[in-house]
């Protein structure tokens, strides 16, 4: 008898542990189901990166770029979900960027301060500069308030060439300054050393680049050759020396052409003299041909009386 009252009580004890235990594992359930629900409705604000910022290129989106230390940011991340929740009734999508993680998307932005807020559609930024709320940013969409936004110059466009540059600018100034805390914290090195090493190392990199700079100079503009010089020397001096040459010709027949026009003179002047001792007269003609030819010399015949 006694055994049986036992065992009914050891049923009993059984019953409600198993009954507490179904409680704790229902409970268990219905937070996790919570817990899944609600991390859905978080994912439908989407997480843009470096990798997959060109999808915000294309459709209607509302960004924010955060910090997690920003006390602004904080306080706008619980208006910022529901409207993540509201994005697909809206028709737009709903994105965030941790500039702490994506430094280039924050300079490809330029964002300057935090938080930042950008409509983009099918590609043209607008920056948002209104208040914040939940139901003034359902407004800015619903009522196309961005249309009266001047959006993003083309220049500024996170798309341009310009900002690609100036996103990489960012993205190497991150790099430096992770490699100057690994030199400073992790080996010890002061941090004068790691400004040592770094201005090396810029030289070294300035060094290359101007010899980089030196040789397409030279591809595409190439200096001329030394000999091709020498030969346009010797050329001129070959057309120099043929003119002094044709000069000296000149000089030459000129002086011959003078000295056969005083033989002439000489000759005439013989004649006349050979004629005046044989007690002759020379010829009329005669006398006028030697009188022609001795005006040149300035010589003037003389009367006779």
């Amino acid at each position: 008898m006694s055994s049986g009252l036992n065992m009914a009580g050891l049923g009993s004890f059984d019953v409600q542990k198993y009954r507490s235990i179904s409680r704790w594992i229902f409970a268990v359930f219905l937070l996790h189901v919570c817990r899944v629900n609600a991390h859905a409705d978080g994912d439908r604000v989407v997480v843009v990166a470096d990798g997959n910022w060109t999808q915000i290129l294309e459709g209607e989106w509302l960004i924010q770029f955060y910090a997690p230390w920003c006390p602004a940011c904080q306080h706008l991340q619980t208006d910022w979900e529901n409207l993540g929740r509201e994005s697909e009734s809206l028709g737009i999508t709903v994105g965030r960027v941790d500039v702490t993680q994506q430094p280039g998307l924050s300079g490809r932005f330029l964002v300057t301060t935090l938080p930042t807020i950008f409509h983009a559609k099918d590609g043209n930024f607008r920056r948002y500069v209104s208040s914040r709320t939940i139901e003034d940013l359902q407004a800015y969409v619903v009522d196309r308030k961005w249309a009266s936004v001047e959006p993003v110059p083309g220049w500024r466009s996170p798309s341009s060439l310009l900002m690609s540059g100036t996103a990489r600018l960012f993205r190497l100034s991150v790099w430096i300054r992770q490699i100057h805390t690994y030199l400073t914290n992790t080996l010890g090195i002061p941090s004068w050393g790691s400004y040592v090493i770094f201005a090396i190392i810029t030289l070294f990199m300035g060094l290359i680049l101007g010899l980089i700079l030196v040789l397409i100079a030279d591809c595409i503009w190439p200096s001329r050759p030394k000999h091709k010089e020498d030969k346009t020397v010797v050329v001129v001096r070959e057309e120099a020396s043929e003119e002094e040459a044709e000069e000296k010709r000149t000089s030459d027949n000129e002086s011959e052409r003078v000295s056969g026009e005083e033989s002439t003179e000489d000759e005439a002047l013989s004649s006349d003299t050979a004629h005046s001792g044989s007690g002759r007269s020379p010829p009329e003609g005669a006398a006028e041909s030697s009188v022609r030819k001795r005006k040149p010399q300035g010589s003037h015949p003389s009367e006779e009386t």
